[in-house]
């Protein structure tokens, strides 16, 4: 799995929420069906505009659709927070660290007991 540095996450006019990578970039991360977009000329993954979810629930979606992808995204002290209110910033940033502890979690268990974790994968 990659990691990668969110460069900017922005609310736009039309109220998409954008997500900008540091470099990784995501062609087909419409495959994963989980209507999380990705605009080539931006380069950004992008949510349709919140209907019955809230911002924070589409900020975890699209971590969790680059995660599919193999990459996993990480908000740092250089992340740019572009009309997002200051709670909503501390919020997703929170979000962020905890998925990434928890991941974390899952791949050191996964190391120390690699046996325990192969019957969980389907056969090749």
């Amino acid at each position: 799995m990659s990691l990668d540095v969110i460069k900017e996450v922005e609310i736009d006019a039309s109220g998409r929420l954008l997500v900008k990578p540091g470099s990784e970039r995501f062609p087909y991360i419409y495959r994963e069906a989980m209507e999380v977009g990705w605009d080539a000329e931006g380069n950004f993954l992008f949510s349709p505009k919140p209907r019955e979810w809230s911002y924070l629930h589409w900020f975890a979606q699209i971590l969790e659709a680059a995660r599919t992808q193999g990459c996993e995204l990480r908000v740092s002290d250089e992340t740019r927070w572009s009309n997002v209110a200051p709670e909503l910033a501390e919020q997703m940033s929170a979000h962020a660290g905890e998925m990434a502890k928890l991941h974390a979690v899952d791949r050191e268990q996964v190391l120390a007991r690699p046996e325990a974790f192969a019957a969980r994968r389907p056969p090749p």
